[in-house]
């Protein structure tokens, strides 16, 4: 984000402002079921007698305790108010943070359309870092201190990173297959130029360079799978058959715009648990904004902020076949004809399992544990986005993963 960007989230903001005023409204219809009694003047429609008891339980409580209806009233309105105004605070305060990111100046090493090889320097083994297609790929070069690539380099490793760019008009028409059996695999064979390298994937990423591993087996030495999703049933299949079914309702945003929209996109993560982003902003406004913790957050929300729209065939086979049918782990999802089997890969692998991971739930992606013929498999005491640009990081993956990539490569 530039110095003259202003700041537009937390998106889509209406969304989180339409639940805190929800809130509100359930908060103001629920009030005079509770404080209704048998007989008072509000129940004459009969109400009383089909209260739950659940309900009647609590205004009973309410009465014992010697609490009015109109004083615990009060008291319901008074926290809604502390809670919106803090989220309100906390919101203003992340718009107004004088903290940017510097965008790097590094060699492209190779170019195509909107995507970028990008050189970070480092002398050892090459390593091919992937990320993934709905997010910027700054997640994996934060800020100073927050950055998994210059850490990688620095630490014995050649780096590369393969930066996806916007989709245009061109790429709006892209499937998986133009990403990963084109893009990627140009992309690769430039990295490999002077022998394979390591190929590691990060989220999504991790299903494109698994697939690119499988298509291209002389240009990758080692594959590292990071919070990388395969059964995508194995948490919650409900939810995730109920998020391929948005699909059909989606059709005409894709058909008109060409692309899943980024809004559309944050509105997909938010479902699992929707006021977490009110939540985690109300305690943003109540940190002191010079401190690290503060500049982080900054940081991160920037990178949430500023995603990038999904091709609408990337997103067709995401939603409907990715999440609604299963593909990966049903052995159904293929490029070009060819199954994605990660058994038949016979490089060494690492993957890289968050174990508080709330996007990619654990489960999800320790499904490669067998999948895999004889995996590395680290848990990472850490979040999806904590692993890669949290605090611990270093200790949580850049560590593990610096001495496995070192060791293949010696």
């Amino acid at each position: 984000m530039s110095q003259g960007t202003p700041r537009r989230g937390p998106r889509p903001l209406p969304l989180h402002l339409g639940l805190m005023a929800m809130r509100r409204w359930m908060a103001m219809a629920a009030l005079p079921l509770l404080a209704s009694k048998p007989g008072s003047p509000g129940s004459s429609s009969g109400w009383p007698r089909s209260r739950p008891a659940a309900m009647a339980r609590i205004a009973q409580k309410l009465e014992a305790g010697g609490h009015a209806p109109e004083a615990f009233a009060a008291a319901v309105f008074e926290a809604l108010n502390r809670a919106d105004a803090g989220l309100l605070s906390g919101i203003t305060a992340y718009r107004r943070h004088p903290s940017r990111r510097e965008e790097p100046d590094l060699p492209v090493a190779w170019a195509e359309g909107g995507s970028r090889l990008l050189d970070y320097g480092g002398e050892g083994p090459v390593v091919l870092v992937v990320p993934s297609l709905i997010n910027r790929a700054s997640i994996l070069d934060l800020q100073p201190g927050a950055s998994l690539l210059r850490y990688l380099a620095g630490e014995g490793l050649r780096v590369l990173l393969l930066d996806w760019g916007e989709p245009g008009p061109v790429e709006r028409g892209f499937g998986l297959a133009d990403y990963i059996a084109g893009r990627l695999e140009r992309a690769l064979a430039v990295a490999a130029a002077d022998g394979p390298v390591l190929l590691a994937g990060y989220c999504m990423g991790g299903l494109l360079t698994l697939a690119a591993a499988q298509r291209q087996p002389g240009r990758v030495r080692g594959l590292a799978l990071l919070a990388t999703p395969w059964d995508f049933w194995a948490e919650a299949p409900e939810r995730a058959r109920a998020i391929g079914a948005m699909l059909r309702g989606l059709e005409p945003l894709l058909a008109a715009t060409g692309a899943l929209p980024v809004d559309t996109i944050q509105a997909l993560f938010a479902l699992p648990d929707p006021f977490a982003i009110a939540a985690k902003y109300r305690s943003f406004g109540e940190l002191d904004p010079d401190s690290l913790r503060a500049r982080r957050f900054v940081a991160l929300e920037d990178w949430l902020n500023d995603g990038i729209a999904l091709a609408a065939p990337v997103a067709r086979e995401c939603l409907g076949g990715w999440y609604g049918a299963n593909t990966p782990a049903r052995g159904e999802w293929r490029i070009l004809g060819e199954a994605v089997a990660p058994g038949r890969l016979t490089c060494p692998t690492f993957l890289a399992i968050p174990e508080r991971d709330r996007i990619v739930p654990p489960a999800s992606a320790l499904a490669l544990a067998t999948a895999l013929p004889g995996p590395l498999v680290h848990h990472a005491a850490a979040g999806h986005i904590g692993m890669v640009a949290g605090q611990g990081a270093e200790a949580a993956l850049w560590q593990p993963l610096r001495h496995w990539m070192v060791g293949l490569g010696l």
